[in-house]
């Protein structure tokens, strides 16, 4: 037999081996650092460009040698010089503002370039920027600074983006600018605008049951009137205890409107009141009747037809619908049906000028498309752009010369580096162009010409001036810095290369790319893309336990595709001594409709079968990657899907990071959940639900809530807690007072570096007092 001493000593060089030694004061120290370790050290890589007026030209800014640079292009003449004098500008700025101001550390906000055209300076070109509480003018041509201006900024109570407005407090003038209309006692009043008319009732039907909005438009030949009638909703209210306000020792309570999931809606009738007489125009609700949400009518040129669109309760049918103000018929113009859900925040509709036509995309092939139709006849003539790729915006449409501009993802017939096989990936696994990447395309509206216009690899970001005759491309993928280049928008031919990003310092640091990992899915032929983040000190003979940043669910993609210093969600963590995933399952977005729909009345799914095969062939093929020692993150819906993991995927995720997340749906924001998880409430809702599968615990949970979180209701990870406790379930609860929707802040993100060093690294941690 070994004696007790020789197998302590084959087990701290197995330790060691394997990885287990980290989550040291310096592997901390590193974590902390990752951030401002790499800021700034990247140089001509953050273009962002505008276009100046109706000009052949653009301004830019970006981070230079000596601080940020500000340039000029010309598009015809094809030259970029210095938008102005950095010293001269700055030395002006010192003067006026009392403040010194270097020209290296010249950080101008808001700015904004106006052409001579649009100035009233003398005609000059005009450089107007904020700086220390005041609106600054500088002539570009005579180099002259003007007084700065105190802005006056509305210091009122700004609406929450959950409140659903009331619509009483909206005043709408007639195109003559005679008369004004307004809401009164339910109804709506007008009144003349020359003088001191206190105005009369327009309408007498209204009540409080059923009232008149005031938000409202005009036809044309002010004539009409056309607005909604609506029936009131009780509000849903969550409410906030704030325990430890800086202005005073006692608690406070805040009150937020949040509707959530079964609550009952506002329900809206579009109405036409004819201005000199009151008579209103209610049409039939027969074709908009279950209603999630009701638009305002906008009107046609011709003053009497109108155009509102219908979402329906439950999201199976979408019509964009046309109104006679004369007779009140109703009438469909297009029509979306789908028996799980109309993807409604990506449809995208334009009328043309000429009241004939409307494009329209729509998600009915599987794949994100552009259609035509004819609005008199409310028929599709044809569908536009046709393929198995997703267009993922409308960027311009020429009316006159019948040319959608665009851009798409998962396009590759039309791509160069198809041609040439030279892959930003090349070392990875990857043997094709990465799908999400964004291209932009121009194609004629009879679906004719489709041409790319910026056919390298990467993830493209465009600004077109005025008449699009040109664009400003930048690109990159998150392995290959940006790439800013002036094309041709006839036909994206590269006119001049404007900038390319020099990352020597950045690699000076130490800094390395992370690696593009491609697995197959669930069902073993499709793809699916991830990261692989490794620490900087990485050595391929130890062990590492993996962690899994997870933010899951419809609505988008979100692994980073474009290049950036700091992947902020996998690099801290990595440094601690752990391999960082992070990738795109089922049930995410831009892939296809059948891709995302995964999720339908299923958001438990989160895409976990093919995040485990992904992690599974990782590590098969990296065997330094422990998949037993798995652990998993994330915040909100992805502080969800990371209580999910180790709820019902215990046996795979052995630790899990839970925050503010909306652990129940029907806890949660309405537009959100009913979106993928549909109405009436049924037990998929149950079925998904973390406080309802809590007794399952078996392994290691931090949760973690902000106590005003406005986003997530608090009460839902509460929910959790007490779910758990009734259970008899071990975890660890940190709330952190006074945050909103939050991973963490600075303690919780200390808590989550302890969290896993403890529980995958097995180690103690450093105390708190030898980080300070």
């Amino acid at each position: 037999m070994r004696p007790i001493r020789q197998y302590l000593i084959i087990a701290l060089t197995a330790c060691c081996a394997s990885g287990m030694a980290q989550g040291t004061v310096d592997d901390y120290k590193r974590a902390y650092a990752t951030r401002g370790k790499y800021s700034g050290k990247m140089l001509h890589g953050d273009v962002k460009a505008s276009p100046i007026g109706k000009t052949h030209r653009f301004w830019y800014s970006m981070t230079g040698t000596d601080g940020t640079d500000y340039k000029l292009l010309d598009c015809d003449a094809l030259t970029s010089t210095a938008l102005f004098d950095k010293a001269k500008l700055s030395g002006q700025l010192s003067e006026k503002s009392g403040k010194k101001v270097y020209a290296n550390r010249l950080g101008l906000n808001n700015v904004r370039v106006r052409a001579a055209e649009e100035s009233d300076k003398d005609k000059h070109d005009l450089l107007t920027f904020e700086f220390e509480g005041k609106r600054w003018s500088y002539d570009l041509q005579t180099e002259q600074l003007s007084d700065g201006e105190t802005m006056h900024r509305h210091h009122g109570r700004q609406r929450h983006w959950m409140e659903v407005p009331d619509e009483k407090d909206g005043r709408q003038r007639s195109p003559k600018g005679d008369v004004e209309i307004f809401h009164k006692d339910n109804n709506l009043w007008v009144r003349d605008t020359n003088g001191n008319d206190e105005g009369h009732a327009l309408t007498t039907n209204g009540d409080s049951t059923y009232y008149y909005s005031s938000y409202g438009r005009f036809s044309e030949d002010g004539k009409y009137y056309a607005t909604v009638r609506i029936k009131p909703a009780p509000k849903h209210y969550v409410y906030y205890v704030e325990s430890s306000p800086s202005d005073q020792v006692q608690p406070k309570l805040h009150k937020q409107e949040y509707a959530k999931p079964g609550d009952s809606l506002n329900y809206r009738v579009p109405v036409v009141v004819e201005v000199a007489t009151g008579r209103v125009t209610e049409p039939s609700t027969d074709l908009f009747r279950s209603q999630y949400y009701v638009e305002a009518p906008a009107w046609e040129k011709d003053n009497r037809h109108l155009t509102f669109e219908f979402n329906e309760r439950g999201h199976h049918t979408y019509r964009v619908l046309e109104l006679d103000a004369e007779t009140g018929n109703v009438r469909t113009l297009i029509e979306e049906k789908n028996d799980k859900y109309v993807n409604y925040s990506r449809q995208y509709r334009h009328d043309f000028d000429n009241g004939k036509y409307i494009i329209w995309t729509s998600e009915r092939d599987n794949y994100n498309h552009i259609y035509l139709y004819d609005k008199r006849k409310g028929e599709l003539i044809r569908q536009i752009t046709k393929g198995d790729f997703y267009v993922r915006s409308i960027d311009h449409i020429d009316e006159a010369k019948g040319v959608i501009y665009f851009s798409a993802n998962g396009h590759t017939g039309l791509r160069q580096s198809d041609k040439q096989k030279n892959y930003a990936y090349a070392g990875t696994n990857a043997t094709e162009e990465d799908p999400y990447l964004i291209h932009h395309y121009r194609i004629g509206i009879d679906g004719k010409g489709l041409t790319c216009l910026n056919p390298e690899e990467g993830n493209h970001s465009v600004r077109y001036t005025d008449d699009h005759q040109f664009l400003i491309d930048t690109y990159s993928t998150v392995l290959n810095p940006p790439v800013t280049v002036l094309r041709r928008s006839s036909d994206g031919k590269i006119l001049k290369t404007l900038e390319q990003a020099d990352i020597t310092a950045l690699e000076q640091t130490g800094w390395d790319r992370p690696e593009v990992f491609v697995a197959k899915g669930r069902d073993g032929k499709t793809d699916i893309w991830g990261l692989i983040r490794r620490p900087s000190n990485f050595d391929p003979a130890k062990k590492y336990p993996v962690i899994e940043y997870i933010y899951s669910g419809p609505g988008d993609q979100y692994v980073p595709k474009s290049f950036t210093p700091w992947l902020w969600n996998l690099a801290d963590l990595s440094e601690l001594g752990f391999i960082v995933v992070q990738m795109d399952g089922m049930s995410t977005s831009f892939r296809s409709r059948e891709f995302e729909e995964v999720c339908y009345k299923n958001l438990k799914d989160s895409g976990f079968p093919d995040r485990m095969a992904w992690i599974k062939a990782a590590c098969e093929k990296y065997p330094y990657m422990d998949a037993d020692r798995m652990g998993i993150y994330g915040c909100s819906a992805g502080g969800q899907e990371a209580l999910t993991a180790v709820l019902l995927h215990g046996d795979f995720y052995k630790a899990a990071y839970a925050a503010c997340g909306c652990h129940d749906n029907r806890m949660d924001k309405i537009w959100w959940n009913e979106q993928w998880m549909s109405w009436p409430i049924d037990e998929s809702y149950i079925a998904s639900s973390n406080v309802e599968n809590a007794s399952k615990l078996e392994r290691p949970l931090m949760l973690v809530v902000g106590e005003l979180d406005d986003n997530v209701d608090p009460a839902s990870t509460m929910q959790v807690v007490n779910a758990l406790e009734k259970a008899g379930k071990d975890f660890e609860l940190v709330v952190i007072p006074g945050a909103h929707h939050t991973m963490g802040e600075t303690f919780g993100e200390h808590k989550r570096y302890d969290f896993f060093v403890r529980n995958l690294l097995g180690v103690t941690p450093p105390k708190w007092s030898e980080l300070k």
